[in-house]
């Protein structure tokens, strides 16, 4: 059996990681790579295998740096199936879609710039068509639920609590007369999160494949930062601002909207308008409303009390342009979610645009921001900062919440390796820069695990 480590490898997105075992090559995720534009561009592009020779795909939950190059690996050959939790299978069908859009957009504006230089002109990575392409090979399967991945090979997914319908990935491999387990653990969610149950740890794995982005410091309790948050909020709009939040339209914008219903609940957030104006989003939340067997116990009791979760008096969701740019128009106090959670493109680079100079105004980062995205500079509190070509001062106030994260921090990581240190025999740790990754992987290896390995980019183990 080989592992090659495709993406997501020393860096936080592109997940893709390719199986070869008894003649069969499975990958699990197929997401894109997220950083500075041209890096991106050229390695989204290329696959370092050939996509019509991968016989399945397993998919651990629907975000874009998971799940995005999906339509460019249909769009050159591939056409086996793609496994995915029922929630997973239905947000990816709306993701990609927006994906595909926004690929088009990037490109329209990519050429723009070639076309004055006198340069040849690029296509899109792919379009909303390609991704539609991608639609009749998602399968479904239920947690829990075994299924054949490959030859020799049995699957099934676990409970993960990262985003809706997110799993880890539990591998029963059959090789030679020998049985291997192999866990993937997707994106490891936090416990006691809104919405959502608990992510479960592995228990027995020989191999384990597993996150690490934030191993370098234990996470705050989520109480801690919903009453940060709160504060940011009510100081905000006690000043007469606007409370920006950019945010990954699926997972975390409900989890705010939650947090925002419950701040009304306990009298901590007046008449104030709170927008989500994201399409994306919209199209989300409609989503996680129809599956409710993805709750936790709290949330089922919000449900059958009929107190709606992700609806409040004062909450609208924004569907059209024109109502977007509206927004932008107004002084008076509000609070906007708008994707994307880097800020990269989308709705929110323009509410930033507008907003960044105002004083009385906050951006409130709720995310961990890749390296060299708009969200990153804002994170680090540059002093200027470049939109559309354009140079802006930064006189909005801007709050970092990093305990609202939906990724576990170090101690619940250091749990979930910790766990198998009696049967694991390798274990490697991906989806995490260095500054994550390297703390986490001393941590368990003085914690008694051995074989720990921070593999590089297409890096190749042999098992």
């Amino acid at each position: 059996m080989r592992i090659h480590f495709h993406g997501a490898a020393q860096t936080v997105t592109g997940s893709m990681h390719l199986i070869e075992v008894n003649g069969s090559k499975i990958l699990l995720d197929c997401g894109l790579f997220q950083g500075s534009r041209r890096e991106s561009f050229e390695r989204n592009r290329s696959f370092p295998f050939v996509p019509s020779e991968i016989d399945a795909v397993i998919l651990s939950h629907a975000h874009i740096d998971h799940s995005g190059n999906l339509p460019h690996l249909v769009k050159h050959g591939f056409k086996g199936d793609i496994f995915a939790t029922p929630a997973t299978a239905h947000l990816a069908r709306i993701m990609l879609l927006d994906s595909g859009h926004v690929q088009e957009r990037q490109a329209q504006s990519t050429n723009f710039t070639l076309a004055k230089r006198g340069q040849p002109l690029v296509d899109p990575l792919y379009t909303q068509l390609d991704a539609a392409e991608v639609i009749p090979f998602l399968k479904e399967v239920n947690l829990a639920t075994p299924f054949e991945a490959g030859n020799g090979i049995s699957a099934r997914f676990v409970e993960a609590g990262h985003i809706l319908g997110s799993a880890a990935i539990d591998l029963e491999i059959k090789e030679k007369g020998k049985t291997t387990r192999l866990w993937f653990s997707g994106d490891i969610g936090r416990r006691d999160l809104p919405i959502l149950r608990d992510p479960i740890l592995p228990e027995e794995t020989d191999i384990l494949l597993m996150e690490s982005t934030y191993g370098d410091k234990p996470h705050r309790d989520p109480e801690e930062a919903y009453q940060e948050m709160c504060t940011v909020i009510q100081r905000t709009l006690q000043r007469g601002g606007k409370v920006i939040i950019p945010a990954f339209a699926v997972g975390r914008t409900q989890e705010l909207v939650f947090n925002l219903n419950r701040m009304k609940d306990e009298g901590r957030l007046s008449n104030v308008p709170v927008y989500v104006d994201s399409p994306l989003a919209v199209n989300a939340t409609d989503i996680f409303k129809r599956h409710e067997e993805c709750y936790d116990d709290e949330t089922r009791y919000l449900i059958f009390s009929k107190h709606p979760a992700l609806d409040f008096s004062n909450l609208t969701y924004i569907h059209s342009l024109e109502e977007s740019k509206a927004l932008n128009e107004r002084t008076d106090p509000m609070i906007i979610i708008s994707a994307s959670g880097m800020a990269e493109f989308g709705r929110i680079v323009y509410h930033v645009r507008w907003n960044i100079e105002n004083p009385k105004n906050t951006i409130m980062i709720v995310s961990w921001q890749a390296p060299n995205t708009l969200g990153r500079r804002l994170a680090d509190r540059e002093d200027q900062i470049r939109i559309f070509g354009e140079t802006y001062k930064v006189r909005a106030e801007i709050a970092t919440i990093g305990g609202l994260s939906a990724h576990a921090g170090q101690d619940l990581l250091a749990e979930y390796a910790l766990g198998v240190k009696k049967s694991a025999q390798r274990v490697y740790l991906v989806h995490g820069e260095p500054r994550g990754a390297l703390p986490l992987k001393e941590k368990i290896e003085a914690g008694g695990l051995k074989n720990v390995i921070y593999p590089h980019q297409d890096y190749v183990a042999e098992i």
